[in-house]
């Protein structure tokens, strides 16, 4: 062997004696360049986009007679037209009116008695059983009975919609409730919280996601329950210009009241979003991957 020329290492082995492969083998080769990131928002365009697209082409080239679907293009220009003479933004004061005064009430009544439910065990035997009786009774079919009850006005317009919305918010908000850990609870009896002191700081706090749960429901419901409400001989709302549209086979002015009741809808969600955003900071979730 020759002077200064040491022998490699022996390579380490592994437990069964065979030698371990080089780390940087195991390393795949790194790409010469970076796949471009596409924005999210802009991928979630792309299915709407293709969507509009197809349909103004099948009203261009006929296959979509203008009797049975308006293409976009008149829609958008119908828009335009209620929105310049304040037909639109007064209907949709009327039904956002309507929605708010519904959601309020039905939202009272369905947390009152959800609490009244769910932290206690007497009101558990005496509530319970009504509202899951109740509940089970399409709020549709209640539009008869309404109209004899309150008459043709704006009453049975709003309590159709407070029907609608207390149910679920009943529903989660004794879910969230009855939900709540029983080890926090212990916990906050260890720490000599009282009968309220628990309710205040410890219940009432795990059944916020619920809460928020109910109300999204809750909203989903109410515009729907507006539709319906809005049939009631209504003489103002979005509702009014749809049945309007409909003596008249203008089918565009129909499709512009189905996307402002949609843009509502999603409006409302992304408030209710904004909420757990802010009210639920000390929970985090899943986010996905």
């Amino acid at each position: 062997m020759a002077v200064g020329h040491a022998p490699p290492p022996p390579a380490p082995l592994a437990p069964d004696m065979s030698p371990i492969p080089d780390v940087e083998s195991l390393t795949p080769a790194r790409r010469s360049g970076r796949r471009p990131v596409v924005p999210r928002w802009l991928r979630r365009t792309v299915g709407p986009l293709l969507l509009l697209l197809a349909w103004q082409v099948s009203s261009a080239t006929g296959l979509l007679a203008p009797d049975v679907l308006a293409s976009p293009g008149t829609i958008a220009r119908s828009a335009a037209e209620l929105v310049a003479d304040g037909t639109l933004p007064t209907a949709m004061g009327v039904s956002l009116r309507r929605v708010a005064a519904g959601l309020l009430l039905g939202g009272a009544v369905g947390v009152t008695l959800a609490l009244l439910s769910g932290l206690s065990r007497l009101g558990e035997d005496l509530i319970d059983a009504t509202v899951q009786m109740l509940r089970t009774v399409p709020w549709v079919g209640l539009i008869p009975l309404l109209i004899i009850w309150l008459g043709i006005g704006e009453a049975p317009k709003v309590a159709l919609i407070a029907l609608g919305t207390a149910f679920h918010l009943y529903l989660n908000v004794y879910a969230g409730i009855r939900g709540v850990d029983s080890q926090l609870v212990e916990a906050g009896q260890s720490l000599g919280l009282g009968r309220w002191g628990l309710v205040r700081h410890v219940v009432l706090p795990g059944a916020l996601p619920g809460a928020m749960t109910g109300l999204r429901y809750a909203l989903a419901t109410a515009w729907l329950a507006l539709v319906f409400g809005e049939s009631i001989n209504a003489d103002a709302g979005i509702g009014f210009l749809m049945n309007q549209a409909r003596e008249f086979f203008r089918t565009d002015v129909i499709v512009v009241c189905l996307v402002v009741y949609a843009f509502l809808g999603l409006l409302a969600d992304a408030v209710v979003r904004t909420l757990e955003r802010l009210l639920l900071q000390w929970r985090p979730t899943f986010t996905g991957q």
